[in-house]
């Protein structure tokens, strides 16, 4: 089965929403191709912007930052979850990391093949390789590696048309009610974390969304 990038397939179908600084969203984004491949469910994948979202809640950094404890267990929590999962894991030097210039490539590869690809390597550049994913190197790297125009794709995520795009897509997440990430949607509803993959998908195969 080949996932499709906007929901038109004929399966049933999950969309995954990830933030590219998003800690958990890195092990979610390595495991759901296949799993939902195994259920038979088509994957949508939705690049969005946390850092909009926390202001709206009145956040100016990650809950994981304004929150020690929570932060010090979410940290222990990757190591055991990439553990469990055969993932390598590094901690970034910095967190967040700004993931604005990858998600706005991904929003360009909305729609084409090779989106999850992309979105699986930056994960690895930021959370194995502890690279800056900020830096149009890093992205440049990604890109080229996967045998795709590093610059012109760089140019083109860049244009007032595209960064329209990803406030689009934003204000797509907000209208859904979508708060942190990984999120999964079936419809209007919403499963929030990584371990909620299966139930989404669960959702999605006993027809719930219609």
């Amino acid at each position: 089965m080949t996932a499709s990038n906007d929901g038109s397939g004929s399966l049933p179908a999950i969309h995954f929403w990830f933030e590219f600084a998003s800690t958990y969203s890195y092990p979610a984004s390595a495991r759901i191709a296949k799993v939902a491949e195994v259920a038979g469910i088509e994957v949508v994948w939705e690049p969005f912007l946390l850092g909009p979202i926390f202001r709206d809640q009145g956040w100016n950094d990650s809950p994981f930052n304004l929150y020690p404890r929570k932060g010090a267990y979410m940290w222990r929590d990757m190591e055991r979850l990439c553990e469990a999962h055969g993932l390598p894991f590094v901690r970034p030097e910095k967190f967040p990391m700004n993931g604005l210039l990858a998600a706005r490539v991904a929003v360009l590869g909305k729609g084409e093949g090779w989106l999850p690809d992309f979105v699986r390597a930056v994960y690895h550049a930021n959370f194995a390789d502890g690279r800056d994913i900020a830096d149009p190197d890093c992205i440049g790297d990604i890109l080229a590696a996967l045998a795709l125009p590093a610059d012109d794709l760089i140019e083109r995520a860049g244009s007032d048309e595209n960064k329209k795009r990803l406030r689009e897509q934003n204000a797509r997440a907000d209208a859904l009610g979508i708060f942190g990430a990984p999120t999964f949607s079936v419809g209007e509803e919403l499963f929030w974390g990584g371990d909620r993959m299966g139930d989404a998908i669960a959702f999605a195969r006993g027809g719930g969304a219609g």
